[in-house]
């Protein structure tokens, strides 16, 4: 594989092209292949439990004991032993009897269970003052109950959603190859459901064929019929008739009405009672999309990913315990950013980029942070638990120029699977690499050079933003690592030049204390949703494990000061002084003696000969974020405001394509981008939304006025990025 891996000088010197570097690696006809395995070792990583701290019991109970030793399994491959019967013509119809043979459950009487809902009753009182009894529902109210919930729901169908599954697994079968499910998850989906609670499922949507896939995988290992919520605008009455049959959830109008309005508050009960989540309209434009081409393409594969279940009612109970005192980010970034003081306050960030919807209003406040920081657990878990792309893989090493993409394909999988993150592939090394370079076509051009060697070579311009895109599904298994290469970056850029020689940058001491202070500055600038920090965690204890990880992967070495006692000395400390443990997370006053202590505590720069090349890989994995910022920093005193917020961000993008075309880095052009740096820079206080006539508008703020606040802004940012 090292003789298949080697660049001939030749190919090297022609081996750059717009400025970008290109990749070389040989054909190696009748050469020992690799294999990429989805494992280190016997056993699979498991991915996506749910949080130990919040919710410990369902962390316990709801995980299966043998999940490492089960497979997958192909839910759209239906033959005759998953049916009842056997025979010839059983063999032919095997999916239609299949179908028949799906569980639907009993409709229950939904309308008297709503009108004893909690809600219901508590509004009944001002429909109907002085009429009935207490226990006694009106029966102008129960017609009313029912007129709603037809609106929203209607009983299922058992034939017709038997017939829709039977459709639904032809047509599965004639886009993809398979449909993977995991035993061991699905497995601990049942134990959950055995409880006797309902179950609400959330999905992140990676295809638009979600609406359409995940309620047939529901449906075909007897979870039975998922409802799913629908927007009634985009759908006729006769399709609306047709989805509610198939467990299709429409709003009624009264429930968009504003919280104060009477004419909703019973609307708004019934839906709170009855409802739960998911979009049906595109997952079916997508399938007519995928059969457009069906017969001209390769079917491809698919994997479906469940988290760990967990107690709804254990986190609320455990959860609210974890609150402690926060403050806005322009409290804690702003002075630092401006140069007024030096000092983080010891307290958690507070940015809620939650969508602000009417019924996430009508809580309380401290309900609204309930639901906000379950979100991010549940964003949490569901990243946690989605497989890395081959695709993401190599559009990560063609964006930073690795020249020797068989041996650094499989290298990236191998740091990948051990951070305990899933990769989606397996096989021979040389037919992933070529399968998944066939896939990224459109961004890159294949060259054949002497002997059988393949030139790649990346395609100047938008392009790259989208391999971008998919190198981002890398970094949050390399995340811990990336915030602490940046932070490291920042300490040496004042100190050292930039381009000097590594063992340069490896003489420089760096304390702790120095370590988790610029830590915390990035993880401060750095977006919530991009982080995805548990609420339970505080920013302290993330800053040791950016530093262990550091440790870990071999990039910085514990380097005693001359005079100080060693730190595995503790032969001569005074055990009985204080307490030597303390519960995790808890970061009182009475911490500051350990911080103290590390002020002794000092570490360099690896001096390993792979320690240069894997820092400046974790460097550059942020550095479309921060660039992105640091434009928009830049582009402060260009831009027109006042201006909404969607329109402030597309003036941004548009200068982002700008900037692109004339320095070549397209890798920030990504609206997703532009949006988090305007959303970051109104948390900082940069710009400010103030109420108008036509709606919110953003307005530059009169402390970023000036050009020197500016300037400060963009050096705090570029001081994380790589040059």
């Amino acid at each position: 594989v090292d003789t298949m891996l080697e660049a001939r000088l030749q190919s090297q010197q022609r081996s750059s092209q717009n400025g970008r570097e290109t990749s070389l690696w040989s054909s190696g006809f009748g050469m020992k292949l690799e294999a990429v395995t989805p494992f280190l070792g016997k056993y699979r990583p498991f991915v996506g439990r749910c949080c130990q701290t919040c919710t410990p019991k369902s962390w316990e109970s709801l995980f299966h004991r043998s999940i490492m030793d089960l497979g997958f399994c192909n839910v759209i491959q239906v033959k005759e032993e998953n049916t009842r019967f056997r025979g010839w013509l059983v063999r032919r119809l095997c999916y239609f009897l299949w179908s028949l043979e799906q569980h639907i459950p009993p409709c229950q009487d939904a309308p008297q269970k709503v009108v004893e809902s909690t809600g219901v009753q508590n509004v009944i009182p001002g429909r109907a003052p002085g009429g009935a009894g207490e226990g006694q529902v009106p029966s102008h109210v129960k017609r009313e109950v029912q007129r709603i919930l037809g609106h929203i729901q209607a009983p299922p169908r058992p034939f017709l959603l038997r017939l829709v599954s039977w459709a639904l697994l032809r047509i599965l079968n004639c886009l993809f190859l398979n449909v993977q499910l995991h035993k061991g998850q699905m497995k601990m989906v049942h134990k959950a459901a055995q409880a006797g609670s309902p179950l609400v499922l959330l999905s992140t949507h990676k295809s638009l064929l979600d609406g359409i896939l995940l309620p047939f995988v529901l449906l075909s290992q007897g979870l039975g019929v998922l409802r799913v919520a629908w927007d009634p605008r985009t759908c006729s009455p006769i399709l609306r008739a047709l989805l509610k049959k198939l467990g299709g959830l429409f709003l009624p109008p009264e429930a968009n009405l504003s919280l104060d309005s009477s004419e909703g508050v019973l609307a708004r009960a019934v839906v709170h009672a009855a409802s739960a989540p998911l979009g049906l309209w595109t997952g079916a434009l997508a399938v007519l999309w995928s059969l457009r081409g069906w017969g001209c393409s390769r079917r491809a594969c698919v994997r479906v990913h469940l988290a760990q279940p967990f107690s709804l009612h254990e986190y609320t109970v455990n959860a609210r315990s974890c609150w402690g005192s926060r403050q806005t980010l322009e409290q804690l970034l702003q002075p630092i950013v401006l140069g007024q003081c030096t000092v983080i306050p010891d307290t958690e960030k507070v940015q809620e980029w939650t969508p602000v919807t009417r019924p996430l209003l009508a809580l309380k406040e401290e309900d609204q942070l309930l639901v906000r920081r379950l979100s991010c657990h549940v964003l949490n878990a569901c990243v946690a638990s989605s497989a890395v792309m081959s695709t993401a893989i190599m559009a990560t090493l063609l964006l930073f120029k690795h020249q020797k993409l068989l041996g650094e394909f499989s290298w990236l999988t191998e740091e990948t699977l051990l951070r305990g993150f899933d990769v989606g592939f397996s096989g021979q090394l040389q037919c992933l690499v070529q399968h998944t370079l066939s896939l990224l076509r459109p961004h890159v051009a294949l060259l054949r050079v002497q002997q059988g060697d393949l030139l790649v070579v990346l395609r100047p311009g938008p392009g790259l933003a989208h391999l971008a895109r998919l190198s981002s599904e890398v970094l949050p298994a390399f995340l811990s690592e990336a915030v602490g290469a940046c932070a490291v970056w920042g300490l040496l850029v004042g100190r050292v030049l930039p381009e000097g020689p590594w063992e340069l940058q490896g003489i420089e001491l760096l304390s702790q204390n120095q370590l988790y202070h610029q830590i915390l500055l990035l993880l401060h600038l750095l977006p919530q949703d991009l982080l995805l920090l548990q609420p339970c965690q505080s920013s302290y204890c993330y800053c040791q494990e950016v530093l262990d990880r550091l440790i870990q992967c071999g990039l910085l070495v514990a380097e005693e000061t001359p005079g100080s006692r060693p730190a595995c000395d503790t032969g001569r400390r005074r055990l009985s002084a204080k307490l030597l443990w303390k519960p995790s997370g808890d970061f009182t006053d009475s911490d500051s003696d350990d911080f103290e202590e590390a002020e002794g505590r000092y570490f360099r720069l690896s001096q390993q000969s792979r320690c240069p090349d894997f820092f400046l890989f974790l460097c550059r994995l942020l550095s479309p974020l921060l660039k992105a910022f640091a434009q928009a920093a830049t582009f402060l005193h260009r831009g027109q405001l006042p201006d909404t917020e969607s329109g402030y961000a597309e003036q941004l993008l548009r200068f982002l394509e700008a900037t692109a075309q004339e320095e070549g880095f397209f890798e920030c052009v990504d609206p997703n981008l532009a949006i988090s740096a305007v959303w970051t820079f109104r948390d900082l206080g940069v710009l400010q939304q103030m109420p108008s006539p036509a709606g919110p508008m953003l307005h530059l703020s009169p402390t970023f006025a000036s050009r020197d606040n500016q300037e400060k802004l963009e050096r705090f940012i570029r001081q994380f990025i790589c040059a």
